[in-house]
């Protein structure tokens, strides 16, 4: 008899999204809690369409690489700063340097401030969670299929909104802070289009391949 075997990888921490006036989008992940550490990750999508993984290290690119998509990806310094009482994120990551200024909860947040938030049954949560998503959220989904067969659940506990950010590439500025437009394309879901800070739950289902069971 052959069987499937699955494992799943659970990340804890927040996820960043926010547009610029120059057309770049960016998607930070600082993860407080994942099966690689501690580790912050930056997906950025250019103006001209071209999809960026900037990565601090080999085996977080090839997870991430695996699991979303990517014109491009890079091995490079990341480094990111919270400031928890001044409301700050400082981030350095290759060519992007930005500081985003963290606001108060959206509307959102206090309806998320209401899911429970319990590592066992996020992907039950997050499956029921996600009708509604489409609706509300536009871009938004929070179950789907990711790379080489994975699936993936999203699982929002709360939310605030970023204020302001100063953007660099390089040393080109990239403008003033604007609405995550049009979505960004490295999944099954973009972040929401109002540029903010989500506190998430983010499961990866991973196919180990089938295995052999014989009598």
């Amino acid at each position: 008899m052959t069987t499937s075997r699955a494992s799943r990888l659970v990340f804890d921490g927040h996820i960043a999204g926010f547009g610029t006036a120059e057309g770049t989008r960016v998607v930070v992940g600082r993860w407080l809690r994942s099966p690689l550490g501690s580790v912050v990750d930056v997906m950025v999508e250019r103006a001209d369409g071209t999809r960026l993984l900037l990565a601090p290290r080999d085996d977080v690119a090839e997870l991430v690489a695996a699991t979303y998509e990517f014109d491009a990806v890079h091995v490079v310094p990341v480094d990111l700063r919270a400031d928890e009482g001044r409301r700050r994120w400082r981030l350095r990551a290759g060519p992007l340097t930005a500081d985003l200024t963290v606001g108060a909860r959206t509307g959102v947040g206090h309806l998320l401030a209401l899911v429970p938030r319990h590592q066992a049954l996020a992907p039950l949560v997050a499956t029921a969670v996600d009708p509604v998503a489409r609706v509300v959220l536009d871009g938004v989904r929070t179950r789907g299929t990711a790379g080489r067969g994975r699936r993936e659940w999203y699982l929002a506990t709360d939310q605030h909104a970023v204020t302001s950010v100063r953007a660099l590439w390089g040393s080109q500025d990239l403008g003033a802070v604007r609405p995550v437009r049009p979505s960004v394309r490295f999944g099954f879901s973009s972040v929401p289009p109002t540029p903010a800070v989500t506190r998430v739950l983010t499961t990866i289902e991973l196919t180990a391949g089938p295995s052999r069971h014989g009598h």
